[in-house]
C-alpha cells in the first residue's frame, strides 16, 4: 500500500515539474512583459507544487527502504524518463502563445478538481499540500481561462491557431481520468477516490469557457467525441518529448553529481 501512495505523490509531482519546466521556456519571451511575468511566476508556483511533493515522497521511501537516502533533487534529477509518471498532456511542446494557455488551461482545470478530492486524503501531509496549492491552481485557472477566451473569440488568426492547439491537446485529456495501476486501489488511502469520477465535473467547466472561446462548434464537438485518447505517462510510457525535457533538466546534475551552490 506504501508503494501505490508513493507513486501517486511521485505522479502529482511530475506533473507538477515537466509543465513548470515546460513554461519556463517563455520566460523572457512572452507577447508582453506583464504575462510574460504572470506566466513565469506560473512555473515558480508548478515547481514550488512539486519540490513539497517530491520532499514528501522522498520522506515515505526513505521510512520504507533506510539503506538508500532519497532527496528532492534525486527524485527530479536522477530518475529516467521511464520512472518519470506525468501526464503526457504536460510534456507536449509549448507550440505557440495559444498552444501554451490552453494546454495550462486543459491541465489546471483538471488539477482543480484533483487537488480538492486530495483534501479528503488521510495524509495530513498530502491535505496540507493540496490546500496550499489550491490557492495557486485558482489563479492558474483564471489566468489560463481568460487567455483561452481571449484568443478563440479573438482575430480571425488567433481562433484558427486555437483550434489546431485544441485539435493536437485534446487527445490526451482521457488520460486524466483513466486510473493507474497505482490509482486503482488507492480508494483505501482517499476515500471515494476514482479519477473517473472527475470526468463530469471537469468536462462541464472545460467546455463551458472552450464554448464562451467560440471553440466548442459542431466540428469540435464531434472532433472531441470521436478522438482516441492516448495514455501511458503515468506508467512510465512517454512521448519522445519527455527525454529532451530531462536531458536538458538533467544535464548538470548529471554531470555534476553532489555538487553544492
Amino acid at each position: 500500500m506504501q508503494n501505490l501512495i508513493t507513486n501517486y505523490i511521485l505522479h502529482l509531482a511530475d506533473n507538477s515539474l515537466i509543465l513548470g519546466q515546460q513554461n519556463s521556456a517563455w520566460t523572457g519571451h512572452g507577447p508582453i512583459l506583464e504575462q510574460d511575468i504572470a506566466l513565469s511566476n506560473i512555473s515558480l508556483d508548478l515547481i514550488g507544487q512539486a519540490r513539497y511533493l517530491y520532499q514528501h515522497a522522498a520522506n515515505l521511501l526513505n521510512e520504507a527502504d533506510e539503506k538508500k537516502v532519497h532527496t528532492e533533487d534525486s527524485l527530479a534529477y536522477f530518475r529516467t524518463d521511464r520512472e518519470y509518471k506525468n501526464l503526457l498532456i504536460v510534456e507536449q511542446d509549448n507550440g505557440d502563445w495559444g498552444k501554451t494557455v490552453l494546454r495550462q488551461f486543459l491541465y489546471s482545470s483538471f488539477q482543480n478538481c484533483q487537488y480538492r478530492k486530495l483534501l479528503d486524503s488521510s495524509d495530513a501531509q498530502l491535505k496540507a499540500i493540496a490546500e496550499k496549492s489550491l490557492k495557486e491552481i485558482a489563479y492558474h485557472l483564471r489566468w489560463s481561462s481568460e487567455w483561452v477566451i481571449r484568443l478563440g473569440d479573438g482575430t480571425e488568426e488567433s481562433h484558427a491557431r486555437m483550434n489546431l492547439a485544441l485539435a493536437d491537446l485534446w487527445r490526451f485529456t482521457g488520460e486524466f481520468f483513466i486510473p493507474s495501476s497505482y490509482e486503482d486501489n488507492l480508494s483505501l488511502f482517499f476515500p471515494c477516490y476514482d479519477p473517473q469520477s472527475l470526468k463530469e465535473e471537469w468536462e462541464d467547466y472545460a467546455i463551458k469557457v472552450l464554448d464562451e472561446a467560440t471553440l466548442y462548434t459542431a466540428a469540435n464537438k464531434k472532433m472531441m467525441e470521436e478522438t482516441f485518447m492516448l495514455k501511458g505517462g503515468k506508467e512510465g510510457k512517454h512521448t519522445e518529448k519527455l527525454g529532451y525535457i530531462l536531458a536538458e533538466m538533467q544535464y548538470l546534475q548529471r554531470t555534476y553529481p553532489e555538487t553544492e551552490w
